[in-house]
């Protein structure tokens, strides 16, 4: 589809997604990143404890725990 015929169907408001390549599509600033963290013991020991009550990996649980905290501070 050439890029006007894309334009004209987007203005009048038809649903485009299925010319996108949404495999290929990415946000801005979410690629994931690697990073390492040191726990102590009981700290880990806690965390799999609760990932294994919510049925959720650890990965999982921190992540969340990380994000909840990061936007309750505005960061």
């Amino acid at each position: 589809m050439k890029a006007r015929d894309f334009d004209r169907k987007f203005d009048r408001g038809e649903d485009v997604t299925g010319e996108l390549d949404l495999a290929q599509a990415r946000r801005p600033g979410e690629e994931p990143r690697r990073v390492n963290v040191d726990f102590p013991s009981w700290m880990v020991e806690s965390l799999d404890r609760e990932a294994r009550r919510l049925g959720v990996t650890r990965q999982s649980i921190i992540k969340v725990w990380i994000a909840d905290r990061l936007q309750r501070s505005g960061a």
